[in-house]
């Protein structure tokens, strides 16, 4: 859904911010096809070591995607220039860095005109108490034994206190304005337990889009 609402289309260039495992730009390479362009970035150096294995594992289908550059790098100082790309996306990723802000308008400056940019991650939902406290008893109930039994316990109980700090959708809405964005939405999915941002930069939409 992120990949289709940020305008990835066969030919597109298009990069991940905050790739982790790289699990979203395996599907914007598939989106963009052999003729697209695909950038993972992330700021720890041994995410984008697990995304590039685990690239090396997806054989099936391969000359039908592009295959993916995998960069390590700050999302609030993006490594390239203006205007390089079509389609950005962030999944789970702009919450956690140092400066969402900077952050909004790197993916802006490196996007050209009529290129969207799509945030997905959980909700901010401070404002409907019962799906606050319905979203509070999934991640206490299953998400974080699910993570405990794994052993990642500290992962993922930090969960809570990190989306109860973070923007609402209405708040993540007014910040791609900042940022220098002409429009931006805000979907609720997940039954409004998750969202995605999709903001568009102001311009002739790239070709195919």
């Amino acid at each position: 859904m992120a990949v289709r609402w940020a305008g990835a289309r066969p030919g597109s260039a298009a990069l991940d911010v905050c790739c982790g495992s790289g699990d979203v730009a395996a599907l914007l390479a598939a989106a963009v096809g052999p003729a697209g362009h695909v950038v993972g970035l992330d700021f720890a150096p041994a995410m984008i070591e697990r995304a590039r294995g685990k690239e090396g594992g997806r054989p099936a289908g391969r000359a039908r995607r592009a295959a993916v550059d995998w960069r390590v790098g700050d999302a609030t100082s993006l490594p390239f220039a203006d205007a390089s790309f079509d389609a950005v996306t962030i999944a789970y990723g702009l919450r956690n860095v140092a400066d969402p802000d900077a952050a909004l308008a790197e993916a802006f400056r490196v996007l050209r005109p009529g290129g969207r940019c799509a945030v997905l991650d959980f909700n901010n939902v401070r404002d409907n108490p019962a799906l606050d406290a319905v979203q509070a008893a999934a991640l206490s109930a299953f998400v974080v034994p699910a993570a405990q039994a794994a052993g990642l316990g500290p992962q993922y109980e930090y969960l809570r206190p990190s989306i109860q700090g973070w923007w609402t959708g209405r708040e993540q809405e007014e910040a791609a304005a900042r940022a220098g964005f002409a429009g931006a939405v805000h979907h609720a999915i997940g039954l409004g337990l998750m969202g995605c941002l999709v903001a568009v930069k102001a311009g002739v939409a790239p070709k195919g889009v």
